[in-house]
């Protein structure tokens, strides 16, 4: 696991200690080791968490020609199976890592290789002799992969820093990705909250030469296979590829543990870990002692089933909040409006103490049908059999229900329903887990827009059904706020996290699968409730999905109202000159005064103004206007 940078300086001299300040940037991603090349045409920089052949597999790695150069974060987890592939091919291999095994496999098959590759990661690889630079990311987005063309020439980075170590690199405020991360609660790739940055889309590959960049998707379709023609048949398919997933993803030189929370995800990863015959098993936990959502009780039994080492964190006012908050805004690069970033770090930062390695139980939701947003798109189908005007009326008398300081409590889901439906069914499926709508943001955002919206919601694939509602939130959410939030989390702290679930022959099973198996009428994760279902305590399986959240409505009127009102307040908000103070005070005294509950919008504003102070980000000094052509960075939006 590490983190990488690189800049071409073909047509112009890379500055002096641009290499040195991206380096100690990304320090904390890699504390074991740093390395670089330069040449007269490019520069790599690499930092390493050893997890695999401590002693061998510093980066970069130079091929034995001299010619290719490569850098690499993440990990391989067929790395072995490829090995002998190409031992087979009379390649002689100097190491075990599998950062090796990549460059020997873009010698044999070129950028094809990626296609092959079983794992995570975020790849580099500079051809000397072809004055070409290659940049590809894992099929599902689980690393992150940041670049920048900037004069002719091309940079890029496991993070922002990276790029902005650069000096000639603008820091101006993207209105498109702001647009969107307003509505989202996350800024969806290609996009990035700055001008002239993007994110390299997952399953993707740029090839770079001479100041010319092609973007495509590497992801070939799989061959057409039958369904499972039963739900036996299905969960008898799922166990033996969870199995097959958890035997590779167990494999590590460095201690390993699971971030449990007692629900369905984490305990099937710790059931399959414990049968895995692994050693005792260590297991991290957050906890909200008190609270109705609290986890604790079902985190003890499956603990105590499995007979793991736990560890745990009780969340409450008394935590260091404040610090955690500003020190996210550091590492996350971006602002993630998720507030599950908070328990996260906690989180991250407990585990870090004993385990250089966590599973996680990321991904099942996107694959089988997990949230509540999925059942709230089968039910608005037939709330809009209503005439809207009564559901306006509805919508209005839920508005007068009084508000709970609960973490999603029902009024709140109630009018967040009943809001949707009135919406087209594409926008209401991601206002359910986002949080203004279009005219919401007319009402305070000077900028407003509709169109970056938009372009990413019409790469929704078309038809009924459920399916296309995963496939956009795997592309998107999934990607762009879940696996961003626990990367940037576990990094912070030097955690590599793997999720199981996002083996790519589960990615290709579950969408193989009928609606029917994923969405079973009100059961959710159908199929894996019925691989469970002998294998893990009844309680845990009866459960209904809680969420990885603080109840950000009730500490954004007590622990948190002097840190959001010191940060969203007039003169900080004016001076950042994207929005109207008159409407952010507005929604300031609604939600303290207990008219609404507007903790998750209010959320997403502080964490941007803080965001936009740690790393100097302001508008434009042009009369600010949607610089980015939607159409044009939304044509690389590819499938997985």
């Amino acid at each position: 696991m590490c983190g990488i940078l690189g800049y071409t300086h073909v047509g112009k001299r890379l500055p002096r200690g641009v290499i040195d300040t991206a380096l100690e940037s990304l320090t904390h991603r890699g504390p074991d080791h740093r390395g670089r090349f330069e040449s007269d045409l490019v520069s790599f920089g690499a930092t390493r968490l050893r997890i695999l052949d401590l002693e061998s597999g510093d980066q970069p790695l130079i091929s034995p020609d001299g010619d290719v150069v490569i850098v690499f974060n993440g990990e391989i987890f067929n790395h072995h199976e490829l090995r002998l592939e190409l031992e087979g091919h009379g390649v002689r291999f100097e190491s075990r890592c599998d950062t090796e095994v990549i460059l020997h496999a873009f010698l044999r098959w070129g950028s094809g290789c990626f296609s092959r590759l079983r794992g995570m990661f975020a790849v580099a690889v500079w051809v000397q002799s072809e004055r070409r630079l290659i940049l590809a990311r894992d099929r599902m987005g689980i690393k992150p992969l940041y670049y920048c063309r900037h004069d002719g020439e091309l940079y890029f980075g496991s993070e922002l820093k990276c790029i902005f170590a650069h000096p000639e690199v603008s820091r101006s405020l993207s209105l498109a990705g702001l647009n969107c991360f307003l509505s989202l609660n996350y800024v969806p790739a290609p996009y990035t909250l700055v001008e002239g940055i993007s994110k390299l889309l997952p399953g993707h590959v740029l090839e770079w030469h001479n100041g010319r960049a092609n973007i495509r998707s590497y992801v070939s379709a799989e061959p057409a296979r039958n369904a499972p023609r039963s739900i036996e048949e299905a969960t008898e398919e799922l166990d033996d590829l969870l199995r097959k997933s958890l035997s590779e993803q167990l494999v590590s030189d460095v201690p390993v543990g699971i971030w449990l929370s007692g629900g369905l995800d984490s305990s099937t990863i710790l059931r399959y870990a414990a049968n895995a015959g692994s050693a005792r098993l260590r297991t991290f936990s957050i906890t909200f002692k008190g609270r109705s959502f609290d986890e604790s009780d079902s985190i003890h039994q499956i603990a105590h089933h499995f007979g793991s080492q736990h560890t745990e964190f009780d969340l409450n006012e008394s935590a260091d909040l404040e610090n955690a908050i500003q020190q996210i805004a550091y590492y996350s690069d971006e602002p993630s409006a998720d507030a599950g970033a908070l328990p996260a770090w906690f989180l991250a930062q407990m585990s870090s103490r004993d385990v250089t390695v966590v599973l996680t139980g990321e991904g099942a939701d996107e694959l089988f049908a997990g949230y509540l947003t999925y059942k709230a798109d089968r039910y608005s189908a037939l709330a809009r059999k209503v005439p809207a005007s009564l559901r306006r009326l509805a919508l209005g008398c839920a508005a007068r229900l009084p508000v709970s300081d609960d973490k999603i409590s029902f009024e709140y889901k109630l009018k967040r329903f009943l809001q949707g439906s009135l919406l087209p069914p594409e926008l209401a499926h991601v206002y359910w887990n986002g949080t203004f709508t279009e005219a919401e943001k007319n009402e305070f955002f000077r900028f407003a827009d509709p169109g970056p919206l938009a372009g990413v919601l019409d790469s929704m694939k078309d038809g009924p059904g459920l399916q296309r509602y995963l496939d956009f939130d795997q592309r998107f959410y999934l990607a762009d706020d879940i696996l961003y939030k626990v990367d940037r989390m576990s990094m912070a702290h030097s955690l590599e996290a793997r999720p199981p679930f996002l083996d790519p022959r589960i990615v290709d099973f579950a969408a193989r699968l009928p609606d029917r198996f994923k969405l079973h009428g009100s059961k959710s994760k159908y199929v894996l409730r019925r691989l469970m279902q002998d294998k893990l305590p009844p309680s845990v399986l009866r459960r209904p999905k809680i969420g990885f959240d603080i109840p950000v409505h009730d500490w954004f009127r007590s622990v948190l109202r002097p840190m959001l009102l010191d940060t969203l307040s007039q003169e900080n908000v004016r001076a950042t000159g994207l929005f109207q103070w008159s409407a952010v005070e507005r929604l300031l005294s609604d939600h303290l005064e207990r008219r609404a509950n507007l903790g998750y919008h209010l959320w997403g504003l502080m964490v941007l103004l803080l965001w936009m102070k740690q790393w100097n980000i302001g508008l434009s000094s042009e009369e600010p206007a949607l610089r980015e052509s939607v159409p044009d960075v939304l044509d690389q939006v590819g499938s997985l």
